[in-house]
């Protein structure tokens, strides 16, 4: 049965069937979890984006049928995760996967009538069609070039009825190498049942970014360029604060802090609370960091808190500051 909001479980007794193919937990690269690089438009997209962040930059291309979107990612969740079963079980891996249509459509909660098989062609022309140009680290290596998502795709066979039966599809060489390096992490099932684009990128955002740790501190304003929307930020915020009311990320809860900031913290894990700064310690830190945003700096400060394992502060305040030289350096 589904919740207001959220996709039903279209196949809840699939596993009986391809038990092998839910065996395989679902995964996504950490280059795409990062990065902005899918459309979250429900319209064809044919804006060229540029983003940079952290000495990464990241130009997607579409081609006339529009920039590959979120659902499209689908896909390569499907075929990452499909590599990685194998890679664990020390089966032989390559970049061309030949694939059951009927097994992706089911293991991504997709509608599996004609106009099901329809969409999935488009997408697969979509993932073809997109190309990116950057200078991501996959496996160790920095490369800067251009490349589709993915290399190829092919229908190998189809019924009397049209449909298509299998497909074959090569991954760029980029994100092969992305999951021989295991630079993946596991989503949860109910990834698939988010309807709406922009709560599918916040949760891989919140999964990338909490990690192991119990929560993650974000401005609006960072979290609005990591998402790649391209709504003002305002709209934006209020698009937060109706995915906080309705809940329904899975694993995370979502909350709005002091300062514009958004808190994730997992679910099941009582993070302990967040230091908090005196409006004396944000203007010194204006002071420290003429025209920087002190709001982004005390998220950032903050993320920095979690990730080193949460320890308790005597003084918040002097740990900031003192955070904060070592960051200018």
């Amino acid at each position: 049965m589904a919740q207001q909001g959220l996709l039903p479980t279209r196949h809840p007794t699939a596993d009986f069937f391809i038990c092998d193919i839910f065996g395989a937990s679902p995964k996504d690269d950490l280059g795409t979890m990062e990065h902005p690089i899918f459309s979250l438009s429900t319209r064809p997209d044919r804006r060229i984006l540029r983003y940079t962040h952290n000495d990464v930059t990241v130009e997607v291309t579409p081609s006339v049928r529009g920039r590959a979107t979120i659902h499209d990612k689908d896909i390569l969740i499907y075929c990452v995760s499909q590599l990685m079963a194998a890679l664990n079980k020390g089966r032989a891996t390559s970049r061309v996967l030949h694939l059951t249509a009927h097994d992706l459509l089911v293991a991504t909660n997709r509608d599996t009538s004609g106009d099901g098989y329809m969409r999935l062609r488009e997408a697969f022309e979509r993932l073809a069609g997109t190309r990116i140009t950057t200078n991501l680290q996959t496996g160790g290596e920095e490369t800067t070039r251009g490349f589709g998502l993915i290399e190829a795709w092919e229908i190998v066979r189809k019924s009397r009825g049209g449909r298509m039966v299998s497909v074959t599809v090569t991954l760029s060489e980029w994100l092969y190498r992305a999951v021989l390096s295991k630079s993946v992490l596991t989503l949860s099932r109910d990834y698939f049942r988010l309807r709406k684009p922009l709560e599918r990128r916040i949760y891989e955002l919140a999964r990338k970014h909490c990690g192991r740790q119990p929560g993650w501190t974000v401005s609006v304003a960072t979290l609005h360029k990591k998402s790649g929307s391209a709504a003002p930020l305002r709209v934006f915020r209020a698009a937060l604060r109706r995915m906080i009311t309705e809940a329904h990320l899975p694993d995370y809860t979502m909350a709005e802090a002091p300062g514009d900031l958004i808190r994730f913290a997992r679910i099941g894990k009582r993070p302990a609370a967040a230091p908090h700064l005196a409006p004396e310690t944000l203007e010194e830190a204006r002071q420290l960091a003429p025209g920087a945003d002190v709001y982004a700096l005390q998220a950032e400060w903050l993320s920095w808190w979690e990730a080193s394992g949460r320890t308790r502060l005597s003084n918040p305040d002097r740990a900031f500051l003192g955070w904060l030289h070592k960051r200018r350096g």
